[in-house]
C-alpha cells in the first residue's frame, strides 16, 4: 500500500470480525498517518480496551488523549464511553438546566445505556460527528466492533432519524394532550396493555422520559443526518481486516455485502498474521539438513499456499494490488515501536497479495 488512503482520508473505518487484529491495524495506520504529517485521532468503538493496551498505554477516556510519540508526531486516541457521551449530548442540545436534571433523574435515562439495544451505537454515531468537527485532527481512524455489531453502528444515523420521525414518538414527546385526541382510544389502550406487562410506573417514567426530550430532536436529526453523510462522502475509506482461516474470510465477504448495501466500496483489505514465505533456500543449501526441519519447513510452504488460496477468494472486493498480506509476527504487540512494525509493514508496497504470489 502506498500512503494514498492517508493522505487522502478524513476518515478511515476499520471493520473486521473479533480476533482478527482490527485494532491493531487500526493503531498501526493512525501511526503511520501521524508519521506522515497528519493530526490524528484513533478512536474506538469497541468496548473491550484493546486499543490502550495495543498501544502500550495504562488507559483510555472519553476525551481525546496525546500519544506519547516522538515531538513530530500528532497522534491521540480516545475510548467511547456511551454514558458519558450521552450526557453531553442531553447537555448540549437541552434548552435549560431544569430540562437537564429533569432528563438525568429520569429512571429510564439512568438504565438507558445498559438496556436499550442500540444505544452504543447511537453515541458512536455523535462522537464521531464530535470528532470529525474537531479542529485538531484532520484524520479519525475508526475501530468498530466486532463486523455484526459495526453494521449497528453504520445504520445508526439512519434508523435515529426514522424513530424521531415515527408517529408514537412525536405524541409522546407532544406537551399538549390535545395531540393525542384523534387516537386517544388507540393510544391509552396501548399504554394500559404495556402497563399490564411492564408496569404502570415504568410507562409513566418512559412517557416521561420522551416527553423531556422536547425541543431536542431537531438537534439529533440534524447530526444523525450529518453522520451519515460523512459516512457516504469520497473521503471516508472502509478498510476490511481478516483473518487467513476460512471463517473469518467468510465473514469479510458477507460484510462486503453489506457495505454494498449501504451504497459503500471497500477501500482495502488488510490480511493479518499470514504465515512468511520461507522459500527454497534449503533446497539450494549444500548443507544436509535434519528431516524434522525440512518436514516442518515443507508444511509451513503447504500452510501458506492454503491461506494464499482462501485469501484468493477476497478479489472479488478489491483488486490484489489493495489487499495487504501482515505476516504471523513472533510476539505480540503491545507497544508504539511494535505498532510501528506492522504500521511499515502497511505501506510496504511489497506486501500486497499481488506481489505475494507466484506468477
Amino acid at each position: 500500500m502506498s500512503l494514498d488512503i492517508l493522505e487522502r482520508s478524513k476518515v478511515i473505518v476499520c471493520l473486521g470480525t473479533g480476533g482478527v487484529g482490527k485494532t491493531t491495524t487500526a493503531a498501526a495506520l493512525g501511526y503511520m498517518a501521524a508519521k506522515a504529517g497528519r493530526h490524528v485521532c484513533v478512536v474506538t468503538i469497541d468496548p473491550a480496551k484493546r486499543l490502550a493496551d495495543a498501544m502500550g498505554i495504562a488507559e483510555l477516556a472519553n476525551t481525546p488523549k496525546k500519544i506519547d510519540t516522538a515531538p513530530e508526531f500528532d497522534l491521540w486516541a480516545v475510548m467511547l464511553d456511551p454514558n458519558s457521551t450521552f450526557d453531553e449530548l442531553v447537555q448540549k442540545f437541552a434548552t435549560s438546566p431544569e430540562q437537564v436534571e429533569k432528563i438525568f433523574h429520569n429512571t429510564i435515562y439512568q438504565n438507558l445505556t445498559e438496556n436499550l439495544s442500540g444505544t452504543q451505537e447511537y453515541m458512536a454515531m455523535e462522537k464521531l460527528h464530535e470528532l470529525a468537527s474537531d479542529p485538531r485532527f484532520d484524520l479519525l481512524v475508526v475501530d468498530t466492533p466486532p463486523a455484526r455489531n459495526a453494521i449497528e453502528f453504520l445504520n445508526a444515523p439512519k434508523r435515529l432519524v426514522g424513530f424521531l420521525e415515527n408517529r408514537m414518538f412525536r405524541l409522546l414527546i407532544s406537551p399538549s394532550q390535545s395531540v393525542f385526541r384523534p387516537v386517544t382510544v388507540a393510544t391509552r389502550l396501548l399504554l394500559r396493555t404495556i402497563s399490564k406487562v411492564v408496569g404502570t410506573q415504568v410507562v409513566s417514567d418512559a412517557v416521561e422520559f420522551f416527553q423531556a426530550f422536547e425541543g431536542m430532536e431537531a438537534g439529533f436529526k440534524k447530526r444523525a443526518a450529518e453522520v451519515q453523510d460523512l459516512l457516504s462522502q469520497d473521503s471516508t475509506s472502509f478498510v476490511l481486516v481478516t483473518g487467513t482461516h476460512k471463517d473469518t474470510i467468510d465473514e469479510a465477504l458477507y460484510f462486503a455485502s453489506r457495505l454494498d448495501e449501504y451504497e459503500l466500496d471497500v477501500d482495502m483489505i488488510i490480511s493479518n498474521r499470514v504465515t512468511p514465505e520461507f522459500g527454497n533456500e534449503l533446497e539450494d543449501s549444500r548443507i544436509e539438513v535434519p528431516k524434522d526441519i525440512r518436514e516442518n519447513l515443507e508444511y509451513l510452504i503447504r500452510l501458506r499456499s492454503a491461506e494464499l488460496e482462501q485469501l484468493s477468494r477476497l478479489s472479488v472486493i478489491v483488486g490484489k494490488d489493495k489487499h495487504i498480506l501482515v505476516p504471523l509476527l513472533p510476539h505480540d504487540i503491545g507497544s508504539l515501536s511494535e505498532i510501528q512494525e506492522i504500521g511499515e509493514v502497511l505501506v510496504d508496497s511489497r506486501s500486497t497479495f499481488e506481489n505475494s504470489v507466484s506468477p
